[in-house]
Parts: C-alpha cells; sequence; structure tokens
C-alpha cells in the first residue's frame, strides 16, 4: 500500500473578533479600530487591528482610555460578524481539503486588566489536513501563499505554519511573525526551541511555576528531566514535555460543516436611505459570489432580510430566470425589488442568505439567431413588477379548479438543458397546429358589462361599449356552475351569439349571464 507522509497546515487569524468586524466595513481597514466587550461603561477593549496598536491601543484598555486615543475607532464585538466569517474562513480552507479541524485560540490576559480574560479566544485557529495535495496545489509554502491569497479575498488577513505534526504546526502558527511558516520535519524540536511558553495553554498555575523557575521558552523547557519535571508538575508535565520536543501526538477530528452561504452586518446607526443600504449590500454581495464561485457555484436566490427598529423584520427574496454570479445584474434586481417594495422604519442590520445554483450553459446552433441575454430580460421583468405589480407579471398558468378560465401568474423560468431531441415535436406539433383552420378568440380583460334584451329567455339584442346590437343566432346556454365550499360562490350561463350593428356590421362574440347578481358581461370577440 502507498502512505501518504503526514502534513499539516494551520491557518491563524489574528485579532478575529476585530478582522470579523471590519470585514464588513472596508472603509476601516487601513484605520486603528478596537472591539469591545462587555456592559458600558464598564467596556474593555478585547481585540484590535495592527493600526489600533500602533496607535498606542491595548487589549484589556477600559473604554475612557480607548476613546482618549486620537482617530481610534471603538465597535462593538459582533457575533454575527464572527459567524459570518468564520463561515467564509471555512469555505476558504475547504477550496485546497475537505478535512478541517478547529482549535481553540488563547485567551487575552492583559495586566491593565488585572490578568482577566476580556475575550476568549481572540485568535482563530483552523488545521488542514494537506497531505497528498502536492499534485494539485505544489510544495507546501506554494500552498499556504495561494490559501493566504483567498483568505485575502474574502476579508481576512492570516498566517499559515506548515509541519508534520499539528501540535507542532499550531505552536509556531501562534507565535509566529512572518506570515508563511515551514517547518521541516525531523527539525520540529529545533523550531519550537525559540518559541514562547505562552504558546501552549498553561493555567495559572503552571504558568507561575515556570516563571519562579525561570523557563521561558520551549526550548528550556525541554532540556527539563521528565521524571522530576512529573514529579512537580504533575502528569500533565509530561505532556507539556512532548509539546517542546514537538513529539506529542494529536487525534485529528475534522468538522463538517454544510455549505451556508450567509452575510450579516449590523449598524450603528439605523439606515434610512435605500443608496447607503446599496452601498453595505454591495460588499455583501461580492463576497457571496466569490464564495460561491470558490465551489463552481452560481446564486439562483438571493434572500435580502432588514431588521428594522422595534424588532421587525422585512424580507424579500431575489430570483433571476437564470443563475448568475453577474454583480451588476444581482444589485440592478435588489435595488428595484427594494424600491418597489421599501422597508416601513429604519434599518438597523442586514443579513444576505443565498442558495446556490449551477453555472448556466447556453449553446446555440450554428445558424440560430442569437437570442437577448437573460439578465437583461430579468430586469426587464422587474421593471415590469414595479410598475404594475407582482401579481400581474410572470407566466399564466392554468388552475385545477372548475371556474371559467380560472389561471394564476407564475414567476418566469428559463427552460434549460432541452436538446434538439427534445425540442423537435414540439416543432412538429407547433407546425400541425398553425396548418389547421381555426379561428381566433380575443379575450377581454376584464370583461365588459352589456344590457341585454331577452325574448323567452333567449338573448334577442344588447348594448355594447354605446353601440346597440340585434341578435341573428344565438347558440346556448352552456351552464356551469361549482366550488360550493367557496363562500364566494359562482354561476354562470355562457352563449355564443352572432349580432349584427346598426351600420349593418357583423359581431361574433361570447356573452355570460352571472344568475346570481343578475348580470351580464361580454368576455370575448371572435375574429
Amino acid at each position: 500500500m502507498n502512505t501518504t507522509t503526514p502534513l499539516y497546515a494551520c491557518l491563524r487569524v489574528r485579532e478575529f473578533a476585530a478582522q470579523a468586524v471590519v470585514r464588513q466595513r472596508p472603509e476601516l481597514r487601513e484605520q486603528p479600530v478596537a472591539v469591545l466587550v462587555g456592559v458600558a461603561p464598564l467596556q474593555l477593549v478585547a481585540a484590535l487591528n495592527l493600526a489600533a496598536r500602533h496607535a498606542g491601543a491595548a487589549r484589556g484598555m477600559t473604554r475612557a482610555e480607548a476613546e482618549s486615543i486620537p482617530g481610534l475607532t471603538l465597535l462593538e464585538r459582533s457575533a454575527a460578524a464572527e459567524a459570518s466569517a468564520r463561515l467564509a474562513l471555512l469555505e476558504c480552507a475547504a477550496w485546497f481539503t475537505p478535512f478541517v479541524e478547529e482549535c481553540r485560540g488563547l485567551a487575552a490576559c492583559s495586566p491593565a486588566a488585572g490578568n482577566r480574560i476580556v475575550a476568549s479566544p481572540i485568535d482563530a485557529l483552523f488545521v488542514l489536513d494537506i497531505a497528498g495535495t502536492g499534485t494539485l496545489f505544489g510544495e507546501p509554502r506554494k500552498l499556504a501563499a495561494e490559501l493566504l491569497a483567498r483568505m485575502q479575498a474574502v476579508g481576512l488577513r492570516a498566517s499559515v505554519a506548515v509541519s508534520a505534526s499539528v501540535p507542532v504546526a499550531r505552536s509556531v502558527a501562534r507565535a509566529q511573525r512572518e506570515r508563511i511558516a515551514v517547518v521541516e520535519q525531523g527539525r520540529e524540536a529545533e523550531a519550537l526551541a525559540r518559541l514562547p511558553l505562552t504558546v501552549l495553554e498553561l493555567n495559572d498555575q503552571q504558568a507561575s511555576t515556570f516563571a519562579d523557575w525561570g523557563i521561558h521558552t520551549l526550548g528550556e523547557l525541554a532540556t527539563l528531566p521528565e521524571h522530576a519535571l512529573v514529579a512537580r508538575v504533575g502528569q500533565q508535565g509530561r505532556e507539556l514535555r512532548r509539546l517542546a520536543l514537538g513529539t506529542a501526538s494529536h487525534l485529528f477530528v475534522p468538522l463538517e460543516e454544510d455549505l451556508a452561504l450567509e452575510e450579516r452586518m449590523e449598524f450603528e446607526e439605523p439606515v434610512e436611505l435605500l443608496d447607503s443600504l446599496l452601498f453595505v449590500l454591495r460588499v455583501q454581495l461580492e463576497r457571496l459570489m466569490a464564495r460561491a464561485a470558490a465551489h463552481l457555484l452560481t446564486l439562483a436566490e438571493l434572500t435580502v432580510t432588514l431588521g428594522l427598529e422595534g424588532g421587525a423584520a422585512h424580507e424579500r427574496v431575489v430570483r433571476p430566470a437564470v443563475a448568475s454570479n453577474d454583480l451588476a445584474l444581482w444589485m440592478k434586481l435588489v435595488q428595484l425589488d427594494l424600491a418597489a417594495h421599501p422597508p416601513q422604519a429604519a434599518i438597523v442590520s442586514l443579513t444576505l442568505a443565498a442558495e446556490t445554483g449551477d453555472r448556466a450553459r447556453v449553446q446555440l446552433g450554428l445558424f440560430a439567431t442569437q437570442t437577448p441575454e437573460p439578465g437583461k430580460l430579468d430586469v426587464t421583468l422587474a421593471r415590469l413588477r414595479a410598475l404594475v405589480g407582482e401579481e400581474c407579471v410572470g407566466a399564466a398558468e392554468l388552475e385545477d379548479a372548475y371556474r371559467p378560465d380560472g389561471f394564476r401568474m407564475t414567476p418566469f423560468r428559463l427552460q434549460q438543458g432541452k436538446t434538439r431531441r427534445d425540442v423537435e415535436p414540439e416543432l412538429e406539433q407547433d407546425a400541425e397546429r398553425e396548418a389547421a383552420p381555426r379561428a381566433a378568440s380575443r379575450m377581454l380583460r376584464p370583461p365588459v358589462p352589456v344590457r341585454m334584451t331577452l325574448n323567452d329567455g333567449v338573448p334577442a339584442g344588447f348594448i355594447f361599449r354605446g353601440a346597440h346590437y340585434g341578435v341573428e343566432r344565438a347558440y346556448g346556454p352552456w351552464i356551469a356552475s361549482g366550488e360550493w365550499w367557496n363562500p364566494e360562490l359562482w354561476a354562470v350561463q355562457q352563449w355564443d351569439v352572432v349580432a349584427r350593428g346598426a351600420t349593418r356590421e357583423l359581431l361574433f362574440c361570447s356573452l355570460s349571464f352571472y344568475p346570481l347578481d343578475k348580470t351580464w358581461q361580454m368576455d370575448a370577440l371572435y375574429d
């Protein structure tokens, strides 16, 4: 049997809470930003970006101390933003391997906070099993560079450590300063020797004991005798020494995550203008498309949920005829839909959830004429819905009911995937119908009321659109009624009539009498 050498890549996103919030505010990406936790006014800085660190901010600061730093933007920690960023991170990792394990990040302690944990974890750590991926993505350093590029595309900055051991890759990732670190097999102890003890998950008692002994690095910990260490620290000392030597074992447990394309953002101030909302929505939509494209999928349906002041929610579903990743098309469809159905209050949050579809594939015949783009058709239909209402635009579908001329409007859909062999029978039937003699019936929408004169219950004359017609021949009645279970009972008597007007022109028409309200209506005209 062929055996594959184990190889793991530990992906670390520093200050994950801060990056998740800034990810939804691209205009703050290069600005100093700090994330607060706790209840005002007793709030503490839980995470911050590099610009905030250079400005003088530190983890564990109080809100009052952070507000004294010029140019520092303070944001609340958002669980929704972190969940969205986590999904995006997992999708980037899934591009390279289906086996991804989530590790617990290090807790944030600071003397300014009195050694209290103010955000746990402050980093996001994920381990990828990349054994055997060399033929697809090249050497580990090249794979790591491509992984970081994909992370950058979804708005996250990360670093990667590669090793044949999960504990080694995790320890190096927690301490590394460069973006990519590759530990060669057999040199794990050498790579770990210079790392501080803070990369290990030590409790307060262990950290205090090692500090009293003057042990500050993993190399110093590895030189301690195992028996003496176990006698003073306990059985956990043996595992800590193995971690320092790079010989610790690890049971890899991959995650089982389903693809869920969702982006959520909460606004600091309520948004009332549609243009301001669309600016933020465009950024979220771009990320959804990038995540779908990573799985070779397109967006088929988009659910826009707007959280309103007062706790209400305004939800709209946008569904084009063909799945697409055309950003301009989606933005126009969403804009027209929200303009036709505006929210009734200021917006405090935005959630986008997408359903995916296969990429559209259209193959034309050699001599077939070019058809309009489906996207242009979608925009045209959206404009029509905004003008006349959604219930008046679509494809007519007959209802399975007894009521005459009963139909409903359904969303328009393009039928894809039909071959010439599938279409030929339909073309032959259309040709036969066109060759057969037939009379055209022009339905009147809505039916036109008429004043009828009867002779022994048979139509004798009527007034239609201000003109008088005398009935020469009448066929009927055809009587129908039904839906006795419906509170709106109906009954109808239909007549086909040949009438002559005052100027001797003939009129071929279909008339209906409704016994329930004693009214006559003109339903259709025959050519």
